[in-house]
Parts: C-alpha cells; sequence; structure tokens
C-alpha cells in the first residue's frame, strides 16, 4: 500500500513562498471609535473641507492677481454693513473679489469647527484630536491675519504670512482627512525599505519643505510687487544670474531657483517610485500626480511672466501651488507609514 505523504512537493512549497513574498504586509489597525465604517463620515467630510479650502486659496489668489485687497476697506465688516447682509447689489468690480474672499473664508471656517468638534466626539486617539484642534487654531488665526492685512494696507510681511498660514492650514485638513480614512486605519501594506543612500521617506519629506519654502519665496515676491522685477524668461534681464540691482529682483530670481530646486526633488522622488515602488499604487499614483503639477506650475509660471501677470495663469499658478504642496504631503505621509519598518518585523512578517 502506497503511504501519501501530506508534506507539499518543493514545487508548490516554491509557489506558496514566492506568493506569499509578493503579497504585502498589513500594518496593524489603529485603534479608534468603532469599526473601520463607522466614521467614514467624518472622512467625506474632512476631505470636503480639504476641497473648500483649496478653493479658497484659488479665490485668496484672484484676489491678489486683482489687486482686490483693499476694495473692502474696512474689517470684519463691509463698508459697515454685518458680512453676511451685505446687499448683493453692490457686489461689483473688486468688491465682488474680496467680499467673496470673506464669505468663503468663514464658509471654510465654520466647517473647521464642525470638523473640529466631531473629530473630538468620535476619535480615540488623542493625537488626532488635537490635530483638529491645531487646525481650527489656524484658521482663526488666519481670519486675524487676513483682518489685519486689510487694516494695515496690506503690509508684506502679514500678507506673506497669511499666504504661507493657508498652505499650512491646508496641509493639516489634508491630514486629517488621510488619517481617518478607512484605508490608512485598517493598516497601510507595510513595504520592504531599499538599501539607499537615502530613504524614499526622507525624499519625500525633503520636497515638501522644499515646495513649502518655494510657495513662501512665491508669496513674497506676489507681495512685494516683485512678479516682474525680471520680466523676461527663460532668461533673467537677458542673463543667466541677473544683476542684482535691487530686492525685487533678488527675490524674483531666488524663486526661479527655487523652482529649479522643486523641480529636481520631485524628478528625483518620482524615479525613485517608479524604479523601486511602481507596484504599490499609494506610492506611484501621487508621485506621478506631481511630476504632471510640477509640468503645468512651470508652464504656468512662465506665462505669468511672458503675459506681465495676466489674472488667469496667476491666479492658477497659486492654486497648482497649494495642489502640489498637498500632493507631496501625501506621498510624505504615506512613505512614512509604508517604508518606515524595522526590517526584523518584516522579515518575520514576510
Amino acid at each position: 500500500m502506497k503511504v501519501i505523504s501530506a508534506s507539499p512537493s518543493p514545487s508548490a512549497r516554491g509557489r506558496r513562498d514566492s506568493q506569499a513574498k509578493r503579497e504585502p504586509v498589513r500594518a496593524k489597525p489603529q485603534q479608534m471609535a468603532g469599526a473601520p465604517g463607522e466614521c467614514i463620515g467624518l472622512h467625506r467630510f474632512a476631505l470636503f473641507t480639504a476641497v473648500c479650502t483649496a478653493f479658497l486659496i484659488f479665490v485668496g489668489g484672484h484676489v491678489t492677481s486683482t489687486e482686490s485687497g483693499l476694495s473692502v476697506p474696512d474689517w470684519p465688516t463691509t463698508y459697515g454693513w454685518n458680512m453676511f447682509t451685505f446687499p448683493l447689489s453692490k457686489w461689483v468690480g473688486g468688491i465682488l473679489y474680496e467680499h467673496t474672499h470673506r464669505i468663503v473664508a468663514s464658509f471654510v471656517g465654520f466647517l473647521t469647527v464642525i470638523l473640529t468638534v466631531w473629530t473630538w466626539l468620535e476619535e480615540k486617539r488623542a493625537w488626532l484630536r488635537w490635530l483638529s484642534a491645531a487646525a481650527l487654531t489656524a484658521v482663526i488665526l488666519q481670519g486675524v491675519l487676513g483682518g489685519i492685512t486689510v487694516l494695515f494696507l496690506l503690509p508684506a510681511p502679514i500678507s506673506t504670512l497669511h499666504a504661507c498660514l493657508a498652505q499650512t492650514f491646508f496641509c493639516l485638513v489634508i491630514a486629517i482627512a488621510v488619517f481617518t480614512s478607512p484605508q490608512w486605519k485598517s493598516g497601510l501594506p507595510l513595504v520592504r525599505s531599499r538599501a539607499e543612500s537615502v530613504s524614499l521617506p526622507a525624499l519625500c519629506a525633503a520636497t515638501t519643505a522644499a515646495v513649502y519654502v518655494q510657495l513662501i519665496l512665491g508669496a513674497l515676491m506676489r507681495h512685494t510687487a516683485a512678479g516682474l522685477a525680471i520680466p523676461d524668461f527663460p532668461l533673467a534681464l537677458g542673463h543667466i544670474i541677473p544683476p542684482f540691482t535691487s530686492n525685487k529682483v533678488m527675490i524674483h530670481f531666488a524663486h526661479r531657483v527655487g523652482a529649479v530646486v522643486v523641480t529636481t526633488l520631485i524628478v528625483w522622488t518620482f524615479i525613485r517610485v517608479a524604479r523601486s515602488y511602481s507596484d504599490y499604487s499609494l506610492l506611484f499614483r501621487p508621485a506621478l500626480t506631481m511630476m504632471v503639477l510640477v509640468g503645468i506650475q512651470l508652464a504656468l509660471g512662465a506665462l505669468t511672466v511672458w503675459s506681465a501677470k495676466s489674472i488667469i495663469p496667476t491666479t492658477a499658478h497659486v492654486l497648482t501651488g497649494a495642489l502640489l504642496l498637498s500632493t507631496s504631503f501625501l506621498l510624505a505621509l504615506r512613505a512614512y507609514a509604508m517604508l518606515t519598518v524595522k526590517l526584523a518585523n518584516c522579515r518575520g512578517a514576510l
């Protein structure tokens, strides 16, 4: 009588081993209130708040592009009226742009209050509750800075800080949306990190920091009227490196140098992801999106100069910069979650 062995054949074991190596390991689910599907409403509301924030940045950029910042010279009232009772018949010209900016900002502030309260009621993760409180603090401070900007007749330092805080607030809301997503709660797939001189999480963090600094330079350039200090492109006053005859020329050229640095880091990040992590859509898609956005951003920057700061490309340039920052920030969050894992744990899981 033949004895049938219960142990699998070497070929079967090999197939199972190779299949196990291909299957991603998932991080342990985060501790949260209830089942993964119970807080989907909070995640969707955070996404909605993020979309509204992006629209607010666009509207704010349009105010600057049309030089409408002082079309409504008082604050928090609008020509003596309560902001929410200002007659529609008076929403004309620059008043339309500035007052719309205030209304949208108030709406985003209201959404942030709801988001913060909802997070504190639903979330068990204390750090996430405090993150929502930080977002609420940021949006309140942003409103105050907006008022100071008007009352003190658009001082460049305050206006620049106002623009930069808007980007910070945007990232905070993006983070809340990411951390409340079912995908994040159930655990992102863990990826074995490659032996590289600069890890992908560190590279993504550096890229995000560079984009943020570039947005600071862009805001400073806009609010110091340095946008056309160098009126030609790709040359700068007819040179590769222009004569630094004024502070405005220096600020403008620093922004162009920043564009080169940001583009280099984004291309480097994309190549790294495409070569080593292309099978992971959570990493590849935002990396590819960054490549598309930086191409659009460079084209818009050139059009802004060539068109002598025409309203449409100038405002679109502001919005695209914010989208580029948020995409880079998203990729950095995912890279740290998926790749910052002790190799010993990975070996044990694989």
